[in-house]
């Protein structure tokens, strides 16, 4: 995602109250909240990247605490009515299950929503810690994969005091790297940048993320398709893994040719002069092949 957004997730997130309601309010409905992020950023500061819709739940008057909160992910992850709103949770996301373990509600979603990292992981976490921890018997969420904690987040269990992040701080050091996109006759083509490093940044999210935002020139293009994205990466001695998603392979059409987008990051990573090869894994393991993309041999530069 753009700079903005990981600025206005480093300031307070402060939420209002949208007028929209999912049904009329009766005696037998209970009034929650849902939290969605605002489509429009460019107006987000000073009212935060969260807001709110209202959802009114019939019936819930005897339900146990686990049950309200069951209902109000489903109506979560049915996404917002509002348009002014949108979900940071990908479509398809399913709940597979919720527990309540002590005041810790216990969340598990399907693959889709494994696709997610950095900001918009982060958006995605939080849209849903804030809708349970309303209730008052819930104080913290772990969220997991099919039953997985997703190793890249740097915590696995949430509060909402935890929204109130730290203020954004200053660049922290820059890199210089070579990004790779596509030229006009569909060849690969290198980029020169410097790339700013704020603190919790490493060199190696910020090229994927540099890539993701796309080439400055206007002579490129990106080299890989709308709503592919890296699921992790990270650096172990001079090797780079880059974590890639089986779930996202199904949104992508089934003719979509990958192979620019693996050799753009694959070649972008190993610019970085602490990389000396990239692999590719898919869900955490090693494997021959994303989609029809061979990957079992690292890229080298």
């Amino acid at each position: 995602m753009k700079r903005l957004l990981i600025s206005l997730l480093c300031g307070l997130l402060l939420v209002s109250c949208c007028a929209c309601r999912r049904a009329a309010e009766t005696p037998d409905e209970a009034a929650y909240a849902l939290y969605f992020m605002k489509s429009d950023l460019k107006e987000a500061p000073g009212s935060g990247a969260l807001d709110t819709e209202t959802v009114y739940l019939r019936d819930m008057e005897e339900a146990e605490p686990r049950q309200v909160a069951e209902a109000l992910l489903t109506e979560l992850l049915k996404g917002p009515l509002h348009e002014g709103l949108e979900s940071p949770i990908p479509a398809g996301t399913v709940l597979l299950s919720l527990e309540l373990e002590g005041s810790r509600a216990l969340v598990d979603l399907s693959a889709a929503y494994g696709t997610l990292s950095g900001v918009a992981l982060t958006l995605a976490d939080y849209a849903v810690t804030l809708t349970l921890t309303q209730l008052p018997e819930i104080s913290r969420v772990k969220i997991t994969v099919r039953g997985q904690e997703l190793a890249y987040r740097d915590k696995q269990t949430f509060a909402a005091r935890d929204v109130l992040l730290a203020p954004e701080g200053d660049v922290v050091s820059t890199v210089t790297v070579t990004l790779y996109f596509l030229d006009a006759d569909g060849a690969l083509a290198g980029e020169e940048r410097t790339l700013a490093l704020y603190e919790g940044d490493t060199q190696v999210s910020a090229v994927v993320r540099a890539l993701e935002n796309g080439p400055e020139s206007k002579d490129l293009s990106a080299a890989a398709p709308e709503g592919f994205r890296v699921k992790s990466a990270w650096l172990e001695e001079d090797v780079c893994y880059v974590n890639l998603s089986s779930a996202l392979l199904e949104e992508l059409p089934p003719e979509t040719d990958l192979s620019p987008a693996i050799q753009a990051l694959g070649r972008s990573l190993c610019s970085l002069e602490t990389v000396g090869e990239t692999c590719f894994l898919v869900d955490g393991e090693f494997a021959n092949y994303y989609g029809a993309v061979h990957i079992a041999e690292p890229v080298t530069g």
